[in-house]
């Protein structure tokens, strides 16, 4: 999310508060009503600021306690920005699929997979490249062992990876073996 948007929900007086100090929020300001909020499709791409709790609105400042000091408001909205920016940033596409870094799930439509640590730091260091990554490559940047232990981790790893994908997702190729390692095949 590059540019923040608040919307304000039947409050007049507190949308006109904002608009006239709207420099110090750095936002676009919407005023709405709750029937209108209804009908826009896709409203993760706002918050909605509101005295009464809205159902089925995850970007939501509750603002129960009133009279607010204009101060504590401005702070309250500008850490919910903050909060959507962080989780805006740490989600990633790789090909079909989404992949979240602060809770380490990859999802597709509907469908996701919780990961562990090493396998998000996997998919991180094979996504992108344009050629392979060898098992001793991985073992250096994932596991930080040196490339002279004979060990299998890399190669369990990548297996039970493939497995928790094939089983969920019916996908045989999102992590492919070739001659000089692994790479994610990320069609689109």
């Amino acid at each position: 999310m590059n540019v923040q948007n608040l919307i304000v929900c039947d409050s007049k007086v507190i949308f006109n508060i904002l608009q006239e100090i709207k420099e110090k929020l750095n936002c676009n300001l919407f005023f709405k009503t709750e029937q209108e909020l209804s009908k826009i499709e896709d409203l993760k791409n706002y918050i909605v600021l509101s005295a009464k709790n809205i159902k089925d609105i995850d970007n939501q400042i509750l603002i129960e306690d009133v009279p607010i000091r204009i101060n504590k408001l401005l702070e309250i909205i500008n850490i919910s920005f903050l909060k959507i920016n962080f989780n805006f940033q740490s989600e990633i596409n790789i090909g079909y699929y989404k992949m979240n870094l602060n809770s380490r799930t990859i999802f597709k439509q509907s469908k996701k997979i919780d990961l562990t640590e090493k396998e998000t730091l996997v998919i991180l260091h094979l996504k992108g490249r344009d050629e392979a990554c060898s098992v001793n490559e991985l073992q250096k940047l994932v596991w930080k062992q040196s490339s002279n232990l004979e060990t299998h981790t890399v190669e369990t790893h990548i297996y039970r990876l493939r497995k928790k994908i094939k089983d969920k997702f019916n996908d045989d190729n999102f992590i492919v073996s070739l001659k000089d390692g692994y790479k994610i095949e990320e069609k689109k």
